[in-house]
């Protein structure tokens, strides 16, 4: 039985990783969507910001299950850019989980860490209370709440530290290691690295159920960000020497949780894992 599937966001990390599982099971068709130019990877524009375009594409399209990728995700830019990061974080959830629920289809909210304060001193569960210190945190937390209004067929899944295919952290330690004898690395924020498709075959087989509710999502295990760079260069066999700073030393706009590490509770309960991170590094360099 054929079903569709809506990615919003697609030309993404997560969205591309989204393509490569899903792409492998033969009974489903992938709706790729996004904004700027159009590819034949990505044909269709989808402004999630506007209600009346996203009830109307969905309502002709009637997918099974829409996945939005979709977000302002530049974290220190949210805090300057306060009223575009509401629109496309709590907003464009909002209009697509009122469509989703008008053609009876499920929905998968991608969220963050960042709705917690990170001042735990041990790992958050679907449970914990939110606290968002940042305009990225509020906004993304606001669609969370948006969606469970709007939709009761909703996964949403938060997640953390994603690398994919396109920009991200390993890229620019490999980039800065080329240039660079020495480079500095934040040593005092704790969370884990997770690999795109890693995330994506979580969501694969989370589509598959009717287990609606909230989920975290995040490889296994705990690192900072420069254990997690020394682990780049260790498998990649550079020597670069990486010298650990505070989050003092390296001041951004927006404030960061400190401690941002996620416990796959409810994943778990279904019986799916997610790999170490340390696998996942290796699988995704190699």
């Amino acid at each position: 039985m054929e079903r569709r599937i809506l990615i919003t966001g697609s030309k993404g990390q997560l969205g591309r990783a989204l393509n490569q599982v899903l792409s492998e099971k033969s009974e489903i068709t992938i709706i790729n969507t996004d904004m700027g130019e159009l590819t034949a990877y990505c044909p269709i524009s989808l402004d999630i910001t506007n209600a009346v375009a996203v009830m109307n594409f969905v309502q002709d399209l009637k997918p099974d299950v829409i996945i939005n990728c979709a977000a302002h995700t530049a974290v220190d830019l949210c805090e300057s850019d306060q009223e575009r990061a509401y629109k496309i974080n709590a907003l464009g959830p909002k209009n697509l989980a009122a469509a989703a629920h008008a053609v009876d289809a499920k929905m998968v909210q991608v969220s963050t860490d960042y709705v917690f304060d990170g001042e735990s001193d041990k790992p958050y569960t679907e449970e914990d209370t939110t606290n968002p210190k940042s305009v990225y945190g509020s906004t993304k937390l606001a669609g969370e709440q948006f969606v469970q209004e709007n939709c009761k067929k909703h996964f949403i899944l938060r997640t953390a530290w994603l690398y994919g295919e396109g920009k991200n952290f390993i890229k620019t330690m490999l980039s800065l290691a080329e240039k660079n004898p020495e480079i500095r690395v934040v040593n005092d924020q704790y969370g884990t690295p997770t690999s795109a498709l890693e995330l994506a075959r979580a969501i694969s087989k989370l589509i598959d159920t009717e287990s609606y509710g909230i989920y975290h999502g995040t490889c296994e295990g705990i690192a900072t960000w420069y254990e997690f760079a020394v682990e780049i260069f260790r498998i990649t066999g550079n020597t670069v020497k990486v010298n650990p700073i505070t989050t003092e030393e390296y001041p951004t706009p927006a404030s960061r949780p400190m401690f941002s590490v996620l416990e796959n509770k409810n994943l778990k309960r279904l019986g799916i894992y997610m790999k170490p991170w340390e696998e996942a590094l290796q699988e995704y360099l190699f």
